[in-house]
């Protein structure tokens, strides 16, 4: 029963996750920098990364169900896109591949996380129109 309580993802839990994923993207970027390609793609994964707008911790404070699923969906977008870009770095060569030891799983689990999170509150929501219709 302990593994149980121990694997609950509390919104404290995923919102320390995606902090520390920013965190390690970070010295990715610097590392990338070197190069007129690496430049670009460090500017890329800088501007898409979950730091550029802490789009989870708005939707944690969201008005309304419609503005939290807004902002989640922003959050599983940028996650998205800088998996894209993971991705090309790795391909390219640009890094030594121990340089990206786990940021690409990473963000994807991320990315489940939240399509998870946002696949509940659409179902929520349309549970709790109906009820309101009825």
């Amino acid at each position: 029963m302990e593994n149980a309580v121990q694997n609950v993802m509390t919104p404290e839990i995923l919102e320390d996750r995606l902090i520390d994923f920013a965190v390690r993207i970070i010295p990715l970027a610097n590392q990338l920098s070197t190069t007129f390609a690496g430049k670009h793609i460090a500017g890329q994964i800088l501007r898409s990364g979950p730091w550029r707008r802490p789009t989870y911790g708005e939707a944690r404070s969201a008005e309304s169900r419609a503005d939290f699923i807004h902002k989640l969906r922003i959050a599983v977008k940028e996650l998205n896109e800088t998996s894209i870009w993971l991705r090309i770095v790795a391909r390219s060569g640009l890094l030594k591949p121990r340089l990206l030891l786990g940021l690409s799983g990473e963000c994807d689990e991320l990315k489940r996380i939240l399509g998870a999170s946002l696949r509940t509150a659409r179902l929520r929501g349309a549970k709790s129109q109906i009820c309101d219709n009825q």
